[in-house]
């Protein structure tokens, strides 16, 4: 069983999708995501407390700045603006696919665990993940 989520981000951070996934599985088995993108990731994190996303936004923007950062100077791919790059390097960092389990119409995440798409360029964009449930027989 195929689908494909459209993910619509309000620039770089965190959007939850998890409801979205739960409401589409069925049956048993396992279930990949994969993201269709070069500048974006897949993330399983704590849903709970907004403040671990905000805290994992900036850490990722510590770690890899825009271009327009002196200690950046060295990347030469600019072309589409100061944060191309970085996205890149931070999809690079973090998964772009995802592997959960799936039991009797239940994806198996833990009480305070959600899934992400962690949009890494500073403008809004439309993110398509591609999902396989591969189902017991």
């Amino acid at each position: 069983m195929q689908t494909t989520f459209d993910i619509t981000t309000t620039g770089q951070g965190l959007t939850e999708f998890t409801h979205d996934v739960a409401r589409w599985v069925k049956g048993s088995g396992l279930l990949t995501l994969f993201v269709q993108h070069t500048s974006c990731s897949l993330l399983i994190q704590e849903n709970a407390d907004p403040e671990v996303q905000a805290d994992l936004r900036a850490f990722f923007t510590r770690l890899v700045p825009p271009t327009t950062d002196p200690s950046m100077a060295y990347l030469t791919h600019t072309y589409e603006g100061p944060d191309d790059m970085p996205a890149h390097i931070k999809a690079a960092l973090l998964p772009v696919s995802l592997t959960i389990p799936v039991r009797d119409g239940r994806i198996m995440l833990g009480t305070w665990q959600g899934i992400y798409l962690f949009e890494h360029r500073g403008a809004p964009k439309l993110r398509t993940v591609a999902a396989h449930l591969f189902q017991d027989r």
